[in-house]
């Protein structure tokens, strides 16, 4: 097929699900451009998978491959919406599709939230990864105790980050500066709450299960906050995994302290009130209402404040409850759900499908599922987008740019990087990801570490240039 007639696709971040997309879409003979903020590829797989959990990371060989198959091309470091506006792709290319997960917390909506010592876990989690964003942000660890609020895996993986033993993170990829920080941490007690009741949590058996095998850390909870309301026992009794979680959660009530010098405290049924704060500003606390659950009419078990209240004394909260996309110009949004609005991976606007425009992953479905779920989300949408190839549906200049932009017709390769060298001049092709890779790997192989993270983005590109 010619270059002038092979259909193109624009697909915007470098993340599982883009490249899952990617990959598909190559397979169904498109040639395919994958943009990210970043000079540097996979998304949560480089800034939000847990440094000790290396295997999930293998992932990106699927990757690599993907990344040197005929018709890819990597354009890192390209802001979507700041350097080239979503109308411009859409006037360059046949398809263009968003996997730009979501990369905001959602908001609690309680006093002190925004305290000194009150941290969103997006932060914190791409703080001890090194992204590039964050890699400056001030945490003080100098407290004995932390508040990790929410019931997923995230939560789970910040808790097991704050009691770790340094020597055990200090073969994996964590950020230098964060390694550090975790070596001069004092903080030993850690508690988790729910909001629901265990048979509620989001998190799953092998999360739960690594938090009873911590080399310096024990793991409770409270035996008082397990036993199951009608609802929450029929849905135990229906499902084989969640009954593992409960026997888990059964045990650690049940395990005898073993004197280790950190613990990690599950708590149910409780819901942040407000942040406490002393004097200086300070987290010193968290208000919390102790919970009952409430069956709804549509058979789900709500929390409800029972009238009691407990405070929890601690100098650090991690706020953990769960993320949403961001609106980018130009393209639709729903502000309640924090996704993009669609309909099986195709774009809706004020639900009409907008043709020629995609999505997938986290901005597609909400941020749920493990890495792996994603690529059967992407392989929905791009099923769409075969589908409307297959119509006769995808052409490039539909009418979303600026008529006035004649160099939109030509959509050939040479064309499309001499546009994008005059709108930012900072592109990162995948060569360039080969050098920032070989580099970190370099720099950590004399310490039996498998990379140091580059985080800051002139580094970078110094790296990406030969220097």
């Amino acid at each position: 097929m010619s270059e002038a007639a092979q259909l193109r696709a624009a697909v915007i971040g470098a993340g599982p699900s883009g490249f899952y997309a990617c990959g598909a879409l190559l397979q169904a003979g498109f040639a395919v451009d994958l943009f990210d903020a970043l000079p540097t590829p996979f998304g949560l797989i480089r800034s939000g998978v847990a440094p000790d959990h290396p295997k999930i990371k293998l992932v990106t060989r699927v990757f690599d491959k993907t990344a040197k198959r005929d018709g890819f091309r990597f354009f890192g470091g390209v802001e979507i919406g700041v350097d080239v506006a979503v109308a411009e792709l859409r006037a360059r290319y046949d398809a263009v599709l968003h996997a730009v997960g979501t990369p905001h917390d959602n908001q609690l909506g309680i006093p002190g939230e925004d305290a000194r010592g009150s941290v969103a876990s997006s932060a914190f989690v791409s703080w001890y990864n090194g992204h590039p964003t964050h890699a400056d942000t001030s945490l003080d660890l100098d407290v004995e105790r932390a508040v990790v609020i929410g019931n997923g895996n995230v939560a789970l993986d910040v808790a097991r980050m704050l009691v770790l033993d340094p020597d055990e993170l200090r073969t994996t990829d964590v950020a230098d500066h964060a390694l550090d920080a975790f070596a001069g941490s004092r903080v030993r007690d850690v508690t988790v709450l729910g909001r629901r009741g265990p048979a509620q949590a989001a998190f799953t058996t092998p999360e739960l299960a690594e938090l009873g095998r911590l080399s310096r850390a024990d793991v409770s909870a409270d035996a008082a906050q397990l036993p199951l309301d009608a609802a929450s026992a029929a849905a135990v009794e229906a499902d084989p995994e969640l009954q593992v979680r409960i026997e888990l959660l059964r045990e650690y009530a049940a395990r005898a302290p073993s004197g280790a010098s950190h613990n990690v405290a599950l708590r149910f049924l409780r819901s942040p009130r407000e942040i406490l704060l002393g004097e200086d500003g300070r987290v010193t606390g968290v208000r919390v209402a102790v919970n009952r659950l409430e069956l709804q009419p549509d058979g789900r078990l709500a929390a409800r404040p029972s009238g009691e209240e407990e405070t929890i004394p601690c100098g650090l909260v991690v706020r953990a409850v769960g993320y949403r996309g961001r609106a980018l110009p130009g393209v639709p949004f729903d502000d309640e759900r924090g996704l993009i609005p669609n309909a099986g991976g195709r774009v809706l606007e004020d639900d009409a499908i907008r043709v020629g425009e995609y999505v997938t992953g986290w901005v597609k479905r909400g941020p749920s599922g493990v890495i792996g779920t994603n690529k059967q989300c992407a392989l929905e949408t791009v099923a769409a987008i075969v589908a409307d190839r297959d119509a006769g549906l995808l052409a490039r200049g539909d009418g979303s740019a600026d008529a006035s932009d004649p160099a939109a017709a030509d959509a050939s390769d040479a064309a499309l990087e001499a546009w994008l060298e005059e709108r930012c001049g900072h592109a990162v092709a995948w060569s360039g990801w080969d050098a920032i890779d070989a580099h970190e790997q370099a720099a950590g192989e004399p310490h039996g570490r498998p990379r140091v993270k580059l985080v800051d983005l002139d580094r970078m590109h110094a790296v990406v240039r030969g220097g």
